[in-house]
């Protein structure tokens, strides 16, 4: 996410507009949920991201949710504390904007808009195919841990990384992308 980030790379902002009111339901049909089985290829074509493996993300010493490791920029990681992409709730994705190496995996984060698809291949064979219905630029002082982790009825996604201008070699904030399963 933001560990040692690059001086290089240019800060990502994502309009306020994008963001609905969070009562709002999705605004296309959502599928029916899939059964568990962890991701393995992560591909979301607005951002040009295909990638895979998908590391397996705890918890860090300090209780916080792990990120993929520097030497994993090119990966993205799922939160395996939580649902599988497909299931009932929040599945968490979780990559770096950029690190001290550069840009990194989720580095056009800011190309997705609502109606974008991101593709979850997992290793039962199947895909789970979410639409994204919006985006979310909040400060990392003020991330809305309830509405990104909490329980929903319907399997949902959440992909995860830094954002906003660098600050002391690190970026303040966080752009959360939410995403349903569609059909």
């Amino acid at each position: 996410m933001d560990r040692g980030a690059s001086d290089g790379a240019p800060p990502v902002q994502v309009r306020a507009a994008a963001v609905p009111p969070p009562a709002l339901a999705p605004q296309h049909a959502t599928a029916a949920p899939l059964p568990a089985s962890p991701p393995v290829r992560v591909r979301i074509p607005a951002a040009e991201v295909n990638t895979g493996p998908v590391p397996r993300l705890g918890l860090a010493a300090d209780g916080t949710v792990e990120v993929p490791t520097v030497a994993q920029a090119d990966r993205i990681g799922w939160y395996d504390k939580g649902v599988t992409p497909g299931e009932p709730g929040p599945a968490v994705l979780i990559g770096h904007y950029d690190t001290v190496n550069g840009p990194a995996v989720l580095r056009n984060v800011g190309r997705i808009r609502p109606g974008d698809r991101i593709s979850v291949d997992r290793a039962d064979g199947t895909t789970a195919v979410f639409t994204v219905r919006e985006l979310q630029q909040v400060d990392k002082e003020s991330f809305p841990t309830q509405r990104v982790y909490g329980d929903t009825d319907r399997p949902e996604l959440r992909l995860i990384t830094c954002g906003g201008a660098l600050v002391d070699g690190h970026r303040p904030d966080n752009i959360i992308v939410y995403a349903d399963l569609t059909p």
